[in-house]
């Protein structure tokens, strides 16, 4: 396969995730569509490092791998947080729980 068709697919990926995060309300959909960013920024990483022959592209997608087990981690207690304030997973009520 060639290198475009990769960057296609990236590209492709990245613009369903930021479509998903400016449309949904939900935050769970949220959540999945910021991993649908950081899966397309891998599929980049991976390929460019394959292409230039070298495994630093590997080592930087295991980074965002990480980084995304963390932000899945938080993101979930937060969106429990919100359903238990308010009954909803409704992002645009959010704003409510300041202090």
């Amino acid at each position: 396969m060639l290198l475009n068709q990769f960057l296609g697919l990236a590209a492709i990926l990245f613009c369903i995730g930021v479509y998903g995060v400016l449309t949904r309300r939900n935050g769970v959909m949220v959540l999945m569509s910021i991993e649908l960013i950081l899966n397309a920024v891998n599929i980049n990483l991976v390929a460019f490092g394959a292409y230039q022959g070298d495994v630093g592209g590997q080592v930087f997608a295991l980074f965002v791998i990480a980084v995304a087990a963390a932000e899945v981690g938080v993101g979930l207690a937060i969106v429990l947080l919100i359903y238990r304030n308010r009954r909803s997973i409704d992002v645009s009520e959010a704003d409510l729980l300041q202090g």
